[in-house]
């Protein structure tokens, strides 16, 4: 168990060293053959580290296998974007799992690159993003992968508790933007913020629960295991597909705020 982890320790040291030492000698040598070749690499490092259209095409290809009745499809789509199992949800499972999916991924796909982006530029971009995805491959806490991945758990935890407390905010804030109710959503996001096995993933999700108006969380199948999740939110709407629509739109508005808010930033320093 002890070797496990060391390993697991030594393999995030690798992949973050190799990621920030390839990212930051592309950016050098780039401004050294020219400057405005330079920023272009720049430009194009920044844009690799964020998801934003992953996030929508994804989603909405999952939306239109529902809205065509094809739930089987419906379902190897989704397969594409959650850990959990797929092959037995129906209609209402899948929609809540593309939205659940949605509020985190708005966070670690979009917000927290952008914040990261902010504070140091692509090679601390690409840093989180070496991190974040380490965890999604060795980050589980079953059997296989709990000792050998428990730092890259923790390394992500810790680089996501600032962003996602700002996803959590951003997506409440575009909640009322899209005319959804903003005190709701931000009431639900304080109180069930806290209702997810991740220290961060409940808030993005609470927020988005709060602003459709649905429970999210309860039981889900992981590699043929049933995990119940604490539900987060309220179930005062019913969950349909259209909700992953809805969902999208939030996230694009709340993303975009970001963007702003870096360039705010940028621009005030």
């Amino acid at each position: 168990m002890r070797m496990e982890r060391i390993k697991g320790v030594f393999l995030a040291i690798f992949v973050v060293s190799v990621a920030v030492g390839i990212s930051y000698g592309i950016l050098k040598f780039s401004k050294m053959l020219n400057p405005f070749f330079g920023e272009v690499i720049w430009v194009y490092l920044a844009y690799t580290t964020l998801a934003i259209r992953d996030l929508r095409v994804k989603g909405k290809a999952v939306l239109r296998e529902l809205d065509a009745g094809s739930i089987k499809e419906a379902r190897f789509q989704l397969s594409k974007i959650v850990g959990r199992d797929t092959q037995n949800l129906n209609e209402e499972e899948i929609a809540k799992a593309v939205v659940e999916s949605v509020a985190e991924s708005v966070n670690d796909g979009i917000i927290a690159p952008l914040f990261y982006l902010i504070l140091g530029g692509p090679v601390l971009a690409m840093a989180y993003k070496s991190v974040n995805t380490l965890d999604s491959m060795v980050g589980y806490n079953n059997e296989k992968y709990r000792n050998f991945g428990w730092f890259s758990a923790r390394l992500d935890d810790f680089l996501n508790y600032v962003p996602a407390r700002i996803s959590g905010l951003l997506i409440a804030v575009s909640s009322g933007v899209y005319n959804k109710n903003f005190a709701v959503s931000f009431r639900i996001m304080i109180r069930d913020g806290k209702n997810h096995t991740s220290p961060n993933s409940g808030v993005p999700e609470g927020a988005m629960a709060g602003a459709l108006g649905i429970r999210l969380g309860g039981a889900s199948n992981y590699f043929g295991k049933t995990v119940q999740k604490p539900y987060i939110g309220e179930e005062k709407n019913g969950i349909k597909s259209a909700l992953i629509g809805q969902a999208l739109d939030i996230s694009f508005i709340a993303s975009l705020l970001m963007l702003l808010a870096g360039v705010a930033y940028k621009w005030l320093i």
